[in-house]
Parts: structure tokens; sequence; C-alpha cells
């Protein structure tokens, strides 16, 4: 369910509402997702069973604050990365901010990603309910394409953001497993994977690979139809 609260709020109701998010994340952190009651969450804010029901109809909610806050710290930390044209350099910084804000929340992200997995789920990241943070995140692969040195078919420059975004996706997913020190295999796969998305991605332009790109196009449109 969608919060369906005012868009502008005083300075203490914004507060309260905060207070709320992060005694829910330390909960979550500290006994798993499945295990935290709303009333648990409201005593840990210090705030009554009903205020919290006032601000968040449920944890699943409270998950999509989550989604949008560390949204707005990714876009903050990826800002860095559009100082540059080179495409390459542009999705690495991108990729590698989402990993730097994350990593406090590493342990609560493989918590609750088996509610996240189930596509009937609100928490799924394709869910309706995630989508203002899917689109936010989509922006900014779009902003790393647009700008940059990456020359490639318009048709495909307008799907790209959509692709990197599954791409980031499949990070997210390798992370959620990934128990290294900071998750440094993460940060390996990034640092790998750009290179080569960024050779397959210039390779389109040549008349050999752009038969197979808009196959690829039309499989695309035709699921999405689907």
């Amino acid at each position: 369910m969608a919060d369906q609260r005012p868009a502008k709020r005083s300075a203490k109701a914004e507060q309260t509402r905060s207070s709320i998010v992060d005694a829910a994340m330390s909960l979550f952190r500290a006994h798993g997702y499945d295990a935290t009651t709303m009333r648990a969450i409201a005593a840990e804010a210090g705030v009554s069973l009903g205020s919290t029901y006032y601000y968040f109809s449920g944890k699943e909610e409270l998950v999509q604050a989550f989604y949008d806050q560390i949204q707005v710290e990714h876009a903050t930390a990826a800002e860095a990365a559009y100082t540059t044209t080179v495409f390459a350099d542009r999705l690495r910084g991108v990729m590698e901010s989402f990993v730097d804000v994350a990593e406090p929340f590493h342990d609560f992200g493989a918590q609750f990603f088996h509610n996240a997995a189930d596509p009937r789920s609100p928490l799924s990241p394709f869910s309706q309910e995630s989508t203002p943070a899917r689109e936010a995140s989509t922006d900014l692969m779009r902003r790393a394409v647009e700008g940059s040195d990456l020359r490639l078919a318009p048709a495909l420059r307008a799907e790209l953001p959509d692709l990197l975004w599954l791409l980031h996706m499949g990070v997210v997913l390798f992370w959620v497993h990934d128990d290294s020190e900071g998750q440094s295999r993460t940060r390996a796969l990034v640092a790998g994977l750009v290179p080569l998305v960024d050779r397959a991605a210039r390779l389109t332009r040549l008349p050999v690979v752009r038969g197979l790109v808009d196959d690829g196009r039309a499989l695309i449109r035709s699921l999405r139809g689907a």
C-alpha cells in the first residue's frame, strides 16, 4: 500500500517518521523482518502504536521508506560519477557508490531477501509499490548514459537505462550473498563487469552486431506487451 499522507510534513512529523524508520531498521537487523512486530517498532521509536500506524500501514511500507531513503543516499553518493564523460567510469561510479551506501545494511539485506524475492511481495524491487525507488535507480543509469562518450543507436540508447538497472539488480543479488569483508567480491565484480558492458555496448554500432541488437529489442518489447 502506498503512503497516502500529504507529501509536505512539519519538521516534527518528519522527525517522528524518521525515528520510526530507524527503529524498524534496527529491529529488523537485530531480530529479523518476520519476527519484528509493529508494536515493538513503536516501543523502540518511543511513540504510540497508533502514531506508528498513522505514518505506516505496516512493515512493508516501512521497508519501502527504507528503499526510498537508500535511493536518496545513493543518488547523492553517485553524483561524483557524472563529473566525467567516460561512460565506463560513470557506470562504475554509480554501481560502486551503491555498495558504499548499502554496506551498513548488508546483514539486514540478507535477512529480508527471501521476502523481497517473492514476485508477489510488495517488497520485490519489481512490485508496483517499489516503483518510485525503481524509477529513481533507473534515472541514475540514465544519467550515466546521457552526456557520456558512449555512441549508440537512438533506439538502443532509450532502452539501455532499463537494461543497466536489470544488471544492477543482478549485482545487488550477488551483494546480498557476498560475505567477504566490505563486500570486496562485489566490488571486484563491478570492476570486471563494467568494461565488458562498455565494450559490448560500443560493439552494437557494428553492422554485423546490429541485427542481434534489433532482435534483442524486439524481444524486450514483446515481453513488455505480454
